[in-house]
């Protein structure tokens, strides 16, 4: 038995904080301690087990592949962008040399036509423009009273919709058109407000959610300006 006072030995409980907290506080362990270091080995799911010298490499090389990857992906992305702003500045040019309306929308259309697209429209909304007869333009307009159950459904609170659109949608917004499969579909303005900008494509898988939107929102955001040197605005 033991003697009052006594003093009771009891192992020291050692935890991934408490050690993680000691190599914090004493960074020259591993070079006090560099033999040991080469001999311990952990778990390793494939190799059963390897040398904390060899775990850390694997992990300096796969950190370098990653690194590789984001690189590649990041030019690959700067060389899409470049080629997009190159798209962008052509048409932009050609719909700003438009000698009227109907030849501005026809160029348009004739882009759309040279990507491989069924074509593409532009719907204002009638209550931003004045296109009301006498205009000879009252083709273009859109009630936003029959477009809001469209946005509810297809766009939400978003700026863009890529995918399919059902009869009677396709009627509202493409009367003239014959054998849309799918359409990529822009709010036009800053706020949205201004109209549609619709691109569409005879095959039901061309647009599909979660493809890039980066043409569209510049697309969405410049028309408006190029309409206004013919239609005012309300």
């Amino acid at each position: 038995m033991k003697q009052v006072g006594e003093q009771t030995d009891s192992p020291v409980l050692l935890d991934d904080q408490a050690v993680s907290d000691y190599l914090r506080q004493n960074p020259d362990f591993f070079i006090r301690n560099a033999r040991q270091v080469e001999q311990m080995v952990i778990p390793h799911p494939v190799r059963g087990s390897v040398s904390l010298v060899e775990w850390h490499l694997a992990r300096q090389r796969n950190h370098i592949a990653q690194l590789e990857e984001e690189i590649t992906l990041l030019m690959e992305q700067a060389t899409a962008n470049h080629q997009l702003f190159d798209r962008l500045l052509a048409l932009q040019g050609t719909l700003a040399t438009a000698p009227t309306l109907q030849e501005m929308l026809n160029r348009l259309h004739r882009w759309a036509r040279d990507l491989g697209l069924a074509g593409a429209n532009v719907r204002l909304f009638s209550d931003k423009w004045h296109i009301g007869a006498p205009s000879n333009f009252t083709q273009l307009a859109l009630a936003p009273q029959a477009f809001e159950p469209v946005r509810i459904q297809r766009l939400g609170k978003q700026q863009h919709y890529l995918g399919s659109l059902n009869g009677p949608e396709l009627l509202l917004l493409l009367p003239q058109a014959k054998a849309v499969g799918s359409v990529a579909m822009s709010l036009m303005g800053e706020h949205g407000d201004l109209g549609v900008l619709i691109f569409s494509s005879r095959d039901k898988q061309h647009y599909q959610s979660g493809m890039g939107t980066l043409l569209l929102q510049h697309l969405a955001l410049m028309l408006p300006e190029l309409l206004s040197r013919w239609v005012e605005r309300a």
